[in-house]
């Protein structure tokens, strides 16, 4: 048990290393051990969040050398629900992709794993230029995923995304050379005390710095203006890739929860703070922007492609808001909106299977060989992310709602409605459009049971989140008190007598 904290990062290294060991042929083999080591992440990450959820910060200690000066990875509560939301979305699109979807071009169970290591290393380490090295693994994976299969499309949206996320990479190492060179350390935890007493000559820089790091994680988020490049990359890739790739934006979310409420909470003086009004307004700038492109999209994928840019508006409103309630109520709609539009671009690929030359585009078509079943799951996904009652989607809503104070409930509110009612009469357009306006004998073929698991997988989540609002509210809450208690990290990093090697 001492080694659990390790395991998130390398279980996918090694699973990574065996599937790309032998890259041609062995079909079932990889695809079991992908699977296989992709539901032994998700028992990792239920071990973590029970291991977590006492309140205790603990971190590991790579070869022993113990924080500020050596590499460490940090468990608290946000790290243990992010790795186990990761584990849970990645086994659904995993076993979507057996399927059929892992064979249109090379090594992808190998990729996926490794993207896979870099988002959870990005979750769990405990310094900046680490945070920049996962950033660089995930993202290598993911340049391959999305071209997986190839295609003009994917070709296109990839240059686009590649070019984009280097020079992100770019300024990401800039801004983690500024910090360093203010404050002489990289580790979290330490350049939050040194924060605490800084020189006053050396607040510009650390302000630029810091601003830049917004600049970056903004970019990851994709929030208003640097979000152009997420919906055509989405729309384009593949079904379990763009799935996984629900959780990308969430990286940068986490991110900027991450260091701004650890390196520049109240401690940091003048510097306190320094994210949140920057994060308030353009939050509320791309949910009006995302509500245009969801009324605007006349593809079933790149309307999910929309939605999860709500998402990611709606999300960052939290953290501009500020409090522990605001924090608490985004944690909650985070795993909700994370796992549903990770599955409605899993029934997107369904739907555009079985109606052939079509495809997801929303024009009228022949009726679905399978149609009742997957207007079915078209529905519980759209109401759930749409935020209509009694799905997760209204209670996560809710809560984003109530945490608003003061002249922030006469922005937010109008603004969150109006673009749920922009989603809420996109889906109905999408649904009339592919399931009642078709004319003609049904067509397509019985699709495989793969497929059907790793969508009802997802988006029964839903309903699960509301079962259990109860005990994910309060895992939530405390981890938003956690996040408003900075101090727990430097003394369980800082000041205790030594971690795990």
């Amino acid at each position: 048990m001492q080694h659990l904290i390790v395991l998130p990062v390398v279980l996918p290294l090694v699973a990574g290393i065996l599937l790309l060991y032998r890259r041609q042929g062995a079909t079932r083999a990889k695809r079991l051990v992908g699977v296989i080591a992709t539901a032994l992440l998700v028992v990792v990450g239920i071990a973590l969040v029970a291991r977590a959820a006492g309140g205790e910060v603990t971190y590991y200690a790579l070869g022993d050398w113990q924080p500020p000066f050596g590499i460490v990875l940090v468990l608290d509560r946000l790290s243990a629900m992010m790795i186990l939301l990761t584990a849970v979305l990645a086994l659904g699109a995993v076993v979507f992709a057996c399927a059929g979807d892992d064979e249109r071009g090379s090594n992808f169970h190998g990729l996926f794993q490794w993207q896979l290591m870099g988002i959870n290393g990005a979750f769990l380490t405990g310094d900046l230029f680490n945070l920049f090295v996962f950033f660089e693994v995930l993202l290598l994976a993911s340049y391959a995923l999305l071209l997986h299969g190839g295609g003009k499309a994917r070709i296109q949206a990839g240059v686009h995304y590649v070019v984009l996320n280097l020079a992100g990479s770019s300024l990401f190492l800039i801004a983690v050379g500024v910090l360093y060179g203010a404050t002489g350390t990289l580790n979290m935890a330490d350049m939050a005390v040194r924060l605490g007493e800084l020189p006053a000559e050396r607040a510009g820089l650390v302000t630029a710095g810091g601003l830049m790091l917004l600049v970056v994680f903004g970019l990851k988020a994709a929030i208003l203006p640097l979000y152009f490049w997420l919906p055509r990359a989405y729309a384009a890739a593949p079904a379990p890739v763009a799935a996984l790739f629900a959780i990308m934006t969430k990286v940068g979310i986490y991110a900027i929860l991450r260091v701004y409420s650890l390196v520049f909470g109240e401690h940091a003086g003048p510097l306190a703070n320094l994210e949140q009004a920057w994060v308030w307004w353009l939050s509320l700038g791309t949910l009006v922007a995302a509500g245009i492109g969801v009324m605007a999209a006349r593809d079933l994928r790149l309307l999910v492609a929309y939605l999860v840019l709500v998402s990611v508006g709606t999300l960052l409103a939290g953290i501009g808001m500020g409090s522990p309630a605001a924090v608490s109520a985004l944690l909650y709609y985070l795993v909700h909106t994370t796992l549903i539009t990770g599955g409605l671009f899993l029934l997107a690929e369904l739907i555009g299977l079985q109606r052939g030359k079509a495809g997801t585009r929303l024009v009228r078509g022949r009726p679905l060989l399978q149609g009742g079943w997957l207007a079915g799951l078209f529905f519980v996904g759209a109401v759930a992310v749409a935020g209509l009652p009694p799905l997760s989607g209204a209670i996560g809503k809710a809560l984003m709602m109530a945490a608003a104070e003061g002249s922030q409930r006469a922005w937010l509110w109008p603004i969150l409605l109006g673009t749920g009612l922009c989603a809420l009469v996109a889906l109905s357009r999408a649904g009339s459009t592919l399931f009642w306006r078709s004319q003609g004998e049904p067509m397509g073929v019985p699709l495989p049971r793969r497929q059907w698991f790793g969508v009802a997988w997802l988006l029964g989540a839903s309903p699960l989140l509301v079962v259990l609002a109860g005990p994910v509210s309060d895992y939530t809450q405390a981890t938003a008190d956690q996040l408003a208690n900075p101090q727990a990290v430097v003394n369980a990093l800082l000041n205790d007598a030594g971690g795990t090697p």
